[in-house]
């Protein structure tokens, strides 16, 4: 990195990754409601990046692009949860590997053991890994009698409804016996234990909030006057050139009342009490990154931390009237999430990078930021340059992959492509969607039917195309197995890194062409 002062010692990582952001409700946005004071002192002291796009609308495989910086069509996650990969390393495993301390602390989610055995401390504070919830939060929530009161992933006085529900009301615990409080907690506990023991620490603080069930703390609840609260401006609009599949979703918020579970049980009432609920939970989530900064400042670790906040993929909060974040590909409060990246002194204060970047290039950037070895299976670029005020790639695409959808965003433009098969009915000439973020930030004109965006429609499919082929990583047809104490094997003219997979890059530049 251009005039930076030099690394006497290996800079720390603290990497805190909240749940369903969308990446327009930060305070440091603009947003006219939320209160997210810790977050906007971390955007004012470092770099936002305001284009960040998630690689997948769920969790499991969008945190495996995060961790491992694999597009989804390489490490071949689509769903939650799933089996032990095999051969695909982590950002963690990797650090550690380069004499780090790791911890992941917090909503894990990701396919068994892969997490865990990268990390020197691991606590999954919810029930989404293998073996459900850390005994130590569950001993914690059971000694203090809060085990049926963690309102987390139900509100327990609706019984079966009230699991993983979409209304809204104050938490009956308090944000210290919260799973963000004890994520907090936790995690510096294992910062100073790194710090005394003179390690570098690789610190993954996942925080659960503000996915559902939306019940933030009392006085963060406290915080927002559903009176005073105002809608996103594309609640209620013609919906008709949106997908079958969107509208029937947007039907089904306002007619069932299944999951209206408190009073007053109307739609209207509901989804003010859902936004209220969910800006509640934001300031929950930011209370935790204040503390886990005030840490850093009070330790004198501040300047020798990288801190990077975002989130696994956004959410509707209310717009185009969806309370969660089903259909997630279809819209840019999901695909989009906000990102912040601070290291003082090396990156600069207060600045904003607008080029279209992606949640892969976490682990590319970080290695380069840390002086660690690239992660050879990542996919991601090197951001450095932007972070540090360069332009990037104004050609670039932000990709977010569904099996049979994917979500395209190129400079002002994003375009959806469905396959075909998806709406045969409705539009048996096929079905997408186009939008100029710039001027309908809210995506309320699907522009993808208009013969005068005929031709960006055109491109926009064909750089999908062009990127998919130059960025699959194939299993070799040759007979070669990876060496794991080796990041590259090579025989029969074939390359494969540590996932079995050949790097694309090998084939473009080194091969040309000619084994394949």
């Amino acid at each position: 990195m251009p005039d930076t002062p030099p690394m006497t010692t290996p800079p720390n990582i603290l990497f805190i990754l909240t749940d369903q952001h969308n990446a327009k409700v930060t305070g440091y946005n603009g947003h006219s409601h939320v209160r997210t004071p810790h977050l906007d002192r971390l955007a004012a002291a470092g770099v936002v990046c305001a284009n960040a796009i998630a690689q997948n609308p769920i969790c499991t495989p969008s945190r495996m692009s995060w961790l491992s910086g694999q597009y989804c069509h390489n490490h071949g996650y689509y769903g939650l949860s799933g089996p032990q990969l095999q051969g695909l390393p982590t950002i963690l495993g990797h650090f550690r590997a380069h004499g780090y301390t790791t911890s992941a602390i917090g909503k894990i989610h990701c396919p068994a053991y892969w997490v865990e055995h990268a990390s020197d401390v691991f606590h999954e504070t919810c029930f989404t890994s293998i073996g459900g919830r850390s005994p130590a939060y569950a001993a914690y929530l059971e000694e203090r009698g809060l085990t049926q009161l963690e309102d987390h992933r139900a509100f327990p006085e609706c019984g079966a409804r009230g699991v993983g529900a979409n209304d809204s009301r104050p938490s009956r615990i308090s944000f210290d016996d919260s799973q963000e409080g004890w994520i907090a907690r936790a995690t510096i506990t294992f910062m100073q234990n790194a710090t005394c023991a003179g390690q570098p620490f690789f610190a993954y603080a996942s925080l659960p909030k503000p996915h559902s069930c939306y019940a933030p703390a009392q006085e963060f609840w406290d915080l927002y006057d559903e009176r005073s609260l105002c809608l996103p401006p594309n609640t209620d609009y013609d919906m008709r050139l949106k997908a079958p599949h969107f509208r029937r979703s947007v039907e089904y918020w306002r007619t069932d009342k299944d999951w209206l579970l408190f009073e007053p049980r109307t739609f209207a009432a509901a989804r003010l009490r859902k936004y209220h609920g969910y800006l509640g939970c934001i300031s929950h989530s930011d209370h935790a990154v204040g503390q886990l900064l005030a840490y850093l400042d009070q330790a004198g670790l501040t300047d020798n931390t990288i801190v990077v906040y975002s989130s696994d993929h956004g959410e509707y909060a209310c717009e185009h009237g969806i309370m969660e974040k089903a259909p997630g590909i279809c819209a840019d409060a999901v695909t989009r999430v906000p990102m912040v990246w601070r290291w003082p002194g090396h990156v600069p204060a207060g600045q904003r990078c607008n080029d279209v970047v992606e949640t892969v290039d976490f682990t590319t950037t970080i290695c380069a930021m840390a002086g660690v070895a690239p992660l050879e299976t990542s996919d991601g670029h090197d951001l450095t340059p932007q972070l540090c005020g360069a332009s990037g790639d104004p050609a670039r695409l932000g990709v977010t992959e569904f099996p049979w959808s994917r979500s395209v965003r190129k400079g002002r433009w994003r375009l959806v492509v469905y396959a075909r098969e998806m709406f045969p009915d409705e539009y048996p000439d096929g079905f997408g969607e186009l939008y100029d973020v710039d001027t309908d930030p809210w995506e309320m004109h699907n522009l993808y039917f208009e013969p005068t965006h005929a031709d960006t429609v055109t491109q926009l499919q064909r750089d999908l195309l062009l990127w998919l082929m130059a960025t699959t990583r194939p299993v070799t047809a040759h007979d070669v197995t990876p060496d794991p104490a080796h990041p590259v094997t090579t025989a029969y003219h074939q390359s494969l890194g540590r996932d079995g997979k050949q790097n694309p890059a090998w084939f473009h530049t080194r091969n040309n062409g000619n084994y394949l």
